[in-house]
C-alpha cells in the first residue's frame, strides 16, 4: 500500500514538474523571460490542473483567439448588445465606475487586483452560479440576458480608460474561455489586445473569445473610453475534463467580489483580507530581517504547493477512475 501511495506521489510531482515546464518554456508563442517572472506573473500553482484542462478541450478552443461564431450559445449576447450597452453606459453615468466606488470593493478583488493601478474599472454581473443582487437592481435586463446563456460562468463590464495599459500576464484557471463584446469603444486599432502575439482590436457590437491563459496585454492608447461585457464562458471539453473542471469551478464560487455592500463575499475573499494585515507585516520583514522573511516565504511556498499536489493526486485517481 505505502510503495503504492509513494509511486502515485511520485508520479503526480514528476507530472506537476512536467507542466509547468511546458507552459513555461514550450506552450504558445510569447513566454515570461526568466523563472522569476513566471513565478510572479503565471500562477504555476494552478499549472498542473490547466494542462489536464488543455488536454481535454475539444479542437475549436486549442488556440489563443477562437472565432465567436463556433460557439452558438453566446450569440443570444451579441443580439442584445445594445441593451447590454445602455445598461452599462447608465452604470458609467451613475457613477459605479468612478475611484470612490471602485476603492472599497477593489480591496476584496484578489485576482485583478493588480489592475487598478492603471485605470482599470469593472462591475460584476454574475461570478459562477452568483448574480449579484447589485447588479440585478441596477442592470435588470442585462442580468437576464446572461440567465439564459446558460455557457457564461461569470460577466462583468470592464471599463478601461483613455492611455491606460494593462501589462503583459495570463488568468490562473483554465476553467473558461474569455469573451468580450464590444459596447462603447474607440473602434480603432490603437485600442487593443494582443494574446500570444495576436493582436486583435474592439468594436461595437462585435465579439471575440480568446484562451486567457495565454500571456495577454492590453493597450488603450485613444482618448475614448472602452467599455465592455467581459464573460468566463464554458471551455468545452471531454468528460475528463468536465470532471476536473467542476473542482476549479468550486474554487472560483468562492472568489466572489462584491459590487456593494448588499453583494455576496466569497469564502477565499474574506480570508485574503484577514490575511492582508500579514502580508503587508511581510513587506516590513522584508526590509528588516530579510533572511527570516525568506524561510517564513517559501516555507509557506512549500506548504501550499504540497497541499495542490495532494489535491491534483486525488483529482487526478478520481479521473483515472472515470474513464478505466
Amino acid at each position: 500500500m505505502i510503495p503504492t501511495l509513494v509511486s502515485i506521489l511520485g508520479a503526480v510531482v514528476v507530472y506537476g514538474l512536467a507542466s509547468m515546464y511546458y507552459v513555461y518554456r514550450l506552450r504558445g508563442n510569447v513566454r515570461y523571460e526568466t523563472v522569476r517572472e513566471y513565478v510572479r506573473k503565471g500562477w504555476p500553482i494552478f499549472t498542473p490542473l490547466n494542462c489536464l484542462l488543455y488536454a481535454a478541450t475539444e479542437p475549436r478552443a486549442r488556440k489563443p483567439f477562437m472565432d465567436a461564431a463556433q460557439f452558438p450559445e453566446l450569440s443570444l449576447l451579441q443580439e442584445n448588445w445594445e441593451v447590454i450597452r445602455d445598461e452599462g453606459l447608465a452604470l458609467q453615468e451613475a457613477g459605479y465606475f468612478d475611484d470612490r466606488n471602485q476603492a472599497g470593493a477593489s480591496k476584496y478583488d484578489v485576482g485583478f487586483r493588480s489592475f487598478f493601478k492603471y485605470g482599470w474599472r469593472r462591475f460584476y454581473l454574475k461570478w459562477y452560479g452568483y448574480h449579484h443582487d447589485s447588479a440585478v437592481e441596477t442592470c435588470p435586463r442585462t442580468t437576464e440576458i446572461l440567465r439564459k446563456a446558460g455557457a457564461v460562468n461569470g460577466a462583468m463590464f470592464s471599463l478601461l480608460p483613455p492611455r491606460a495599459i494593462l501589462s503583459r500576464h495570463n488568468d490562473p484557471a483554465a476553467c473558461s474561455l474569455r469573451y468580450h463584446l464590444g459596447l462603447a469603444t474607440p473602434n480603432v486599432d490603437e485600442c487593443f489586445i494582443s494574446v500570444d502575439g495576436q493582436i486583435n482590436s474592439w468594436r461595437d457590437g462585435e465579439a471575440m473569445m480568446f484562451d486567457e491563459t495565454y500571456i495577454h496585454n492590453v493597450r488603450n492608447d485613444t482618448d475614448e473610453s472602452r467599455l465592455i461585457l467581459m464573460c468566463d464562458v464554458e471551455r468545452p471539453m471531454n468528460i475528463v475534463g468536465r470532471f476536473v473542471n467542476y473542482f476549479c469551478k468550486l474554487f472560483l464560487r468562492a472568489s466572489i467580489v462584491p459590487n456593494t455592500e448588499g453583494d455576496r463575499c466569497g469564502f477565499a475573499n474574506q480570508v485574503f483580507l484577514t490575511v492582508a494585515p500579514i502580508l503587508a507585516r511581510g513587506k516590513g520583514l522584508k526590509r528588516s530581517n530579510r533572511p527570516l522573511y525568506v524561510v517564513i516565504k517559501w516555507t509557506v511556498n512549500l506548504l501550499i504547493l504540497a497541499i495542490a499536489l495532494a489535491l491534483l493526486g486525488g483529482i487526478v485517481m478520481g479521473a483515472w477512475s472515470l474513464v478505466s
